[in-house]
């Protein structure tokens, strides 16, 4: 009996706060913590996203946006500060973080899902099928992950000098996410070349069942 209790309340830590039943979902806070800097509209948020690369780490599609709009106006979280026309939409209309707004933000912030979450990777679990591929295919795919990741990572270096002139200085939380995103590459590109070099000697488990 204990441990549905124990799964109960590992449930309850991970889902977030709630009001109403609705819980606040990425999109909704990252649009939250938009508009706690300064009021904006639908399109002007839109553009920061894209300005800052914020997709880049977390996924908020357009249509997202407005919804959040919507959903975050209707619980008090944001408000509209002008607009057009009264009967105006989201793209017209200004919003900006109320309080209740930031004290959901700051509580949601606090969940234990930010820490305890673990993120599957789609390479991972490619590579735990892939003793099922074509002969050529192993070879073929470790080699198109290394062309996409040294893409990937020249990129992100790029950015991360652009990031620096921007802030002016290294302590700053957008210099530790890129310097994260550029270690996790090179990490990731060492441990590929060592897997080339391991693949002739690769062997199904000695034990059934691994």
């Amino acid at each position: 009996m204990k441990r549905p209790v124990k799964k109960k309340i590992a449930a309850k830590q991970n889902e977030g706060p709630r009001r109403d039943g609705m819980r606040l979902t990425t999109p909704d806070l990252v649009i939250l913590s938009l508009l706690a800097e300064r009021p904006m509209h639908g399109y002007e948020v839109n553009a920061t996203l894209e300005n800052r690369k914020i997709r880049d780490w977390a996924a908020v599609s357009r249509p997202q946006i407005y919804y959040s709009l919507d959903k975050l106006t209707s619980l008090g979280l944001i408000r509209v500060t002008a607009a057009d026309t009264p009967s105006a939409g989201p793209e017209r209309r200004v919003f900006q973080t109320t309080e209740q707004g930031r004290k959901r933000l700051a509580d949601a912030l606090e969940s234990t899902h930010w820490t305890r979450t673990r993120v599957h990777q789609p390479f991972l679990t490619w590579l735990a099928l892939s003793w099922q591929a074509r002969p050529r295919a192993f070879q073929n795919q470790l080699e198109q992950r290394r062309r996409f990741l040294e893409r990937q990572l020249a990129e992100e270096q790029a950015t991360l000098k652009d990031v620096l002139k921007e802030v002016g200085h290294p302590y700053h939380e957008a210099v530790w996410m890129l310097k994260l995103v550029i270690a996790q590459m090179e990490l990731e590109l060492k441990w590929l070349n060592r897997i080339d070099r391991e693949t002739s000697k690769r062997a199904p488990a000695k034990k059934a069942g691994h």
